[in-house]
Parts: structure tokens; sequence; C-alpha cells
């Protein structure tokens, strides 16, 4: 039988690019598995982090072997982002991608007796030909998932195709019945006429629902289950399929997925449906990583992560922007999420043949490695990708990359999350099978109540295609508050008020087939400096350390849950002037009464918020909220002067900024001419373009700064990402932020210089 021996304890690591050791070196650091050097420069607010190709060592012993011809594996659960593995000064796999499973056959090179030397180079180093690219967040360096030997027989279950199971299981409802068929395949190494690969299906409390025998070369067949309990949101009940490579009366090999029986579709006026049941998805995003830890999560942190969605009511979760950690998807498969599981293919697209292959190569690990898990129901092709432009390349690789999908997995649907200034008539659409968009109305561009009229405008132009809400979102840094929150402002209140509007805006579009919140988690972002919180992008719904919810988590957890909540809003806002203030109150409860120091202040009825006006008395005061059974309060002290530190001080520069460009005549020409004379820049150049005359750069990026906040200048903030983008995109993504006129204002700046060659 197979043995899986971790690794994970007492490597040797060395942050120098020192090459290849001869024997295990013993001045190096003693790190344990899983490990990332950028653990705290990928989030620490410097503006850069460590990316290099750096060194892991460790010995280990050939495991013994029971049988004659046992074959060794080595197996790495991911490396970020390229890897090189040697075993006994020989190279045995190169790896790239940072974010799936791969594994090599390393018996041969293992000694009989005595001690072996593992090594693997691993490099985050920027390369031309491996995803991402240039994103918006941190590329963390390291073995951050844990390493394997895996010991089997000569004959064995696959271990070689694209770090795969060996075992795939595709359980179909019978509609007609209350059963299920279940079509297993295993994948058997070295077979002969003495080896049977018998199946069996053992429901959620561990009896056989069923069992099947197949011979080892011909392993394919179909189970009939009766009586079958389907997987679902509110219920994700579990089968285990196991498979066991047999030879006459001894078991050689085994390989075992859990499963659902679920059937789902979308429909474009329907939305999601699940088990005949029409369901809106509404959930989040998450990235993987934590402050501090960067990557290098425990089993008990994914665990902890799903958890506290599943607390916000969340019954999907996106998945960005790569593969996860297996633990994650496992948590999924228990607690019920449909989710989006997709490749980094985004943000720059690179033309060159070799980075599309990486593409194919990483969508193959993503499905064939995920391909049990029934909380997966969409393979995500690509994410903001038209950030540079469109190209007919581009059109024909996403193409291929969705007919890659389809033949791998014909039972899940292909889908998109497409950049904002993607045009609502445009050849990037009706590729996939369902689609979203990407859109921060009311924080990058033009203001909230945008939402709902494009998203009505676009499921009218385009009633044929399934249309989600695959990102939005803004920043809430829980030190910044006051009475007037205000787009850019970076308060915890503006994040909760915008979150408020996008979550009716979604309970009022059932036929949105998803929403997903960009993000459950702060994340590290070394390249951001903004909002006073560098080194990270401040969207989450929670705080990266997981120790604080924001005020914006509990509007959806009113939502989304029908457990009795009340949250008071403010709590961080404690010190407060004026005559009154707001108090807020989320709640899934119909009524809402207040309390403001043991006097009940009003009792009020609403859909979810509930707005109070009190006279604070001096010192210090206690604000009770009762609905039904549930309470919550807060501590309010009411001051003469609130806290300086309430107010970020670039935002009222930024504002003072905007006012002279927006309102002086002089840099606003209403009259200016939309021209674009041969030889002159215009707001139809790229930024990287635009950077070879520095003049018309500084005119961009002044416009540029004052309309998204956002820096762009080489080698800083979101550069190497948004480089490619023109003038008039970036324009248009900030929408109504730019009043009329701007956009030929810009343009009659930049065509006063001539394009340099």
């Amino acid at each position: 039988m197979r043995n899986i021996i971790s690794l994970n304890c007492n490597w040797r690591f060395i942050q120098q690019n020192v090459g290849l050791p001869e024997k295990l070196p013993e001045d190096w650091q003693t790190v344990s598995l899983p490990h990332t050097w950028n653990a705290i420069d990928g989030m620490d607010g410097n503006g850069a982090y460590d990316r290099g190709t750096y060194w892991y060592a460790k010995e280990f012993a050939t495991p013994k072997q029971p049988l004659a011809g046992g074959r060794v594996y080595v197996e790495i659960l991911a490396a970020g982002q390229q890897a090189t593995v040697y075993v006994n000064g020989t190279e045995v796999t190169y790896h790239e991608g940072g974010y799936s499973t791969f594994r090599a056959d390393i018996t041969d090179l293992c000694k009989a007796d005595g001690e072996n030397l593992l090594v693997i180079a691993c490099s985050n180093e920027y390369k031309d030909s491996v995803y991402p690219q240039s994103a918006d967040f941190t590329f963390y360096g390291g073995l951050y998932r844990g390493v394997n030997l895996i010991s089997v027989p000569d004959a064995h279950f696959d271990l070689d195709y694209y770090g795969g199971p060996g075992l795939m299981v595709t359980p179909k409802p019978c509609e007609e019945c209350k059963g299920a068929t279940f079509e297993v395949e295993a994948f058997v190494t070295n077979p002969d006429e003495n080896f049977t690969v018998l199946y069996s299906i053992k429901d959620a409390d561990g009896r056989e629902a069923a069992s099947a025998a197949r011979p080892a070369d011909d392993t394919k067949t179909t189970i009939y289950v009766p009586d079958v309990t389907r997987w679902n949101l509110d219920d994700p009940y579990l089968y285990t399929v196991t498979a066991t490579l047999q030879r006459r009366n001894e078991a050689y090999d085994e390989v075992s997925a859990r499963v659902g029986v679920r059937s789902f579709s979308v429909d474009p006026d329907k939305g999601f449906i699940i088990n005949g049941m029409e369901t809106p998805l509404r959930g989040v995003s998450r990235h993987q990583d934590q402050l501090y830890k960067g990557n290098a999560l425990s089993k008990e942190d994914h665990y902890h992560d799903a958890e506290l969605i599943k607390e916000l009511g969340a019954n999907t979760i996106r998945l960005a922007h790569y593969q996860h950690n297996q633990y994650f998807y496992d948590a999924c498969d228990e607690l019920g999420f449909a989710v989006w599981a997709e490749i980094p293919f985004i943000s720059v697209f690179n033309a060159d043949p070799a980075a599309h292959q990486n593409c194919i190569s990483q969508m193959k690990e993503l499905i064939i490695q995920n391909y049990n898990h029934p909380s997966i129901m969409f393979w995500g092709v690509s994410n903001e990708i038209l950030i540079g432009g469109i190209s007919e390349q581009l059109v024909e690789n996403h193409k291929e990359l969705n007919d890659l999908c389809h033949q791998l997995d014909p039972t899940r649907l292909t889908t998109i999350a497409h950049v904002t200034m993607t045009p609502v008539e445009s050849p990037i659409h009706n590729i996939t099978d369902i689609e979203s968009y990407n859109h921060y109305f009311g924080w990058y561009g033009g203001k909230m109540e945008d939402n709902g009229p494009w998203l009505d405008n676009f499921h009218k132009v385009h009633p044929e295609i399934c249309l989600g809400l695959s990102e939005y979102g803004c920043e809430g840094i829980i030190t910044y508050h006051g009475p007037n929150p205000a787009c850019k402002d970076y308060s915890e209140e503006y994040q909760a008020l915008y979150h408020e509007h996008m979550a009716k805006v979604l309970d009022e579009r059932p036929w949105m087939w998803s929403s997903h919140v960009w993000n459950m988690f702060d994340f590290g972002c070394a390249a951001r400096d903004e909002g006073g919180v560098a080194g990270r992008n401040n969207k989450g719904l929670m705080t990266m350390d997981r120790k604080t919810k924001k005020d914006s988590y509990f509007i959806y957890q009113a939502y989304w849950t029908t457990k009795p909540m009340v949250h008071v809003c403010g709590r961080r806002y404690a010190q407060r002037a004026g005559e009154t203030t707001e108090i807020r109150v989320y709640s899934n409860q119909p009524t809402v009464a207040l309390y403001l120091n043991g006097k009940l202040v009003e009792e009020k009825s609403a859909e979810k918020v509930f707005v109070f006006t009190v006279a604070l008395a001096e010192g210090s005061n206690i604000v009770l909220a009762v609905a039904g059974d549930v309470k919550d309060s807060i501590t309010l002290e009411k001051v003469e002067k609130e806290p300086s530190i309430y107010v970020l001080p670039e935002v009222n520069e930024r504002n003072e900024g905007v006012a002279n460009w927006f309102k002086l005549a002089g840099d606003l020409d209403l009259s200016a001419p939309m021209e674009f004379p041969e030889g002159k820049y215009s707001i139809k150049n790229t930024f990287e373009e635009l950077a070879k005359c520095p003049e018309a750069l500084a005119e961009a990026s002044e416009a540029f700064k004052l309309a998204m906040n956002m820096t762009m200048a080489p080698g800083e903030g979101m550069w190497d990402m948004m480089k490619a983008m023109t003038m008039e995109a970036a324009l248009e993504m900030a929408g109504s932020l730019c009043p009329e006129g701007f956009a030929e204002s810009v343009n009659a700046k930049l065509i006063k210089y001539d394009i340099v060659e």
C-alpha cells in the first residue's frame, strides 16, 4: 500500500542564490514547512519585497519497500513561483506556476542505505512566460504548502499526470428517481492481468451504499446508488468513493475522494439554480495570505477562513486569483459553498506563445487536481485581462482555454471576470458559459448609485448572457471615522455605506447568477501605498490578521443569514463631537429598539438598516440595540473635538487638489476639442508610451492621481500592472469622478508634446 511521508520538518534554507550544495549545509537557517521568505516584507509597506531564487535542503531516508519494484515520488504541494528539484545532486524536475501540486519519480536516484539529499531551488522572480506577470497582490516565494514522499508499489494509481489523484468521480442525480449514478474511473500505472480495481461508495455515516469491480486496464464504470442524499449549500452531504488496486487477495494501492451529488445550472433570468431551486449566489472573494504569515498557512488557518465566511452567511467564494490549497477546497466541500476556481491569467497579457502554454498547463493542473470537489462549479479563465487592450490573439487564446476546460470537464461551467472598461459590445463576450464584471463604481470611478443602472442596462442589451459581479468593494481602514463619510476618505463608515447600497442592489436583482465582495480579508500587495496603510489592499470585510470584523461585514450578515443578529455600527468611532450623532444598526430582525444610557430612544421598523439620531450626554455613553432576543452595545464618549487621527491628512489635500484642477477655468477647458494630431501624444496613448516623455507623463499622472487617488509612475504602485492602459481607458474607469470636459482638458494638455520614438 502507498505510504505518504511528510517532509515538512527541519529543512535548511538560505535566502541567497548560492547554487546547488553537495551535502546538507549546516550553516543554513533551519525552517519547517509551510514557509515563505516574504512573510514580513510581502505586506510591511516598504514598497517592495524580496523576489529571488533561494534554496531549501533536507535529508531523507529511502522508504522501505515491502514489495520488489516499488517506486518513490517526491510531491511538492506548491512552490512559488518556479522550482527546480534535485535529489543527490541530479535535477529531477522543473515546474512553472506557483499554486499547484507537482511530483517526480525519484526511485532510481535514492540510495539503498543512508541519507538522501533533497534540494529545491524556489524562485519568485519575474519570468516572462509564467503567470501571473503582474497583479494587485504579492507573489510570495517559498515552499508554502509542504512536501511529501510517496512510496508505492510498482503497480499503483497514477502519480504522473499533472499532479492529479488518479481517480475521477462524476456523480449524476437521476431526476426521475431518488438515486444517482456515479461515473468512476481510476488510472493505474503498470497493471497486468492479475490486477483488479475495486470501488466502494460509502455514505456520510460510513455505511457502504454501493460497490463495483473492474479490470485494472479498463477501469471506467458506472455505479448506481439508490436513495441518495444530495449535496447542497445548506446541507453539504458527502459520499466517500474509494478505489482499491487489488492483486488476488492483496490490496496494493488505494485512493479515495469525497464527492457530492448535485445538479446545477445558470439562467440569464433566473440566476443560479442548484438541485432545481433558484438560489442567487452571494458571497466573497478570498486571497490566501494572512498577516505576517504570508501564504504559508496551516490547515487550521484555511478552515478558520472558511468558517468566518460561513458565519458571514455567504454561499459562494471566488478563489482569487490562482489555485488554492486542497485544505480550503475540502473546507468548502464540507461547509457548503459554490466555488469559482481560476488560474492566474490576470491583468497583463503576454502574446508570447510560451506564456499561453503556461496558461494551458496551469488550467490542466487546476482541473485535474480538483475535479472531484463538489463545491467547485465554475472554472475561471482570466481576470481583468483587457487592462492593456484587446487583440485577436487574446480572443483566440480565451477560446482555446474555454474549449480546454470543457474537454477536461464537461460537467462544470466556464466563467470570466471582465475589467470594468470592457465594452458592453466586445468580442470577448459569449466565449465562456457565464460572465462577470469587476466594478468599483463608488470607489475607483463613478458613484455607488451607478451600479444598479449599469447592471440593468447590460442585462437589457445582452439578455442571453448570464451576468454576475465578480468584484466590487472599497477601502475601509478602521482608524478613520467621521460624521460625513465620502468616497476616497478610507473611513470605516464610507465602506459600510457603500456595502449597504450594494447589498440592496444585489438583493433586488436575483437574476444575477453571482456576486463576490472584493475582498473577504485585507491582503498583501507590496506595491500599494494608499489610505495610510501601505503594502496591503484594505478592501476586506475583515482585517488581514482576522482579528476585526469591520462594520461592512455585518450588513451582509443581516442580508444573508437567518439566525437572529443585531450589530451597532461605529464602535471604533468612539469619540464624537456635536450636539447629536447618528447611530446605524444592522439586523435581520423586523424591529430594533435603541437605548441610550438605559433609556429608550426609539423603536423602529426597517429593512436591514436602522438609523437613529441621539444626543450624547457629557462623558461616557452606553448605546444598546435590542432586536427580539438579540442585543448589541457600544460605548461612546462625547468630546469637544474629535481626534485628528480619525481623518487621513491626504484626504483633505486631495480634495483641494481636485477642486483646483476641476474648478479652475484655466485648467478645465470645457470647449477643448477632442483632437489627435499625428505625431502628438493624446489620451489614446498608454502610460508606458507617455513615459518616454517625462512632461507628458507628468500631466497624465497628475490627472490620474486626482481622479483615482493612485500613483502612475515607473517603479511605483500599480505601474507594472497598468502601464499598458491608455489614459482614455483610465478616465473611462474614473467615470463620473471626472466632471464634464475633464477628458478633453487632459487631452488638450497632452497634444502639446511630440511623441518620442
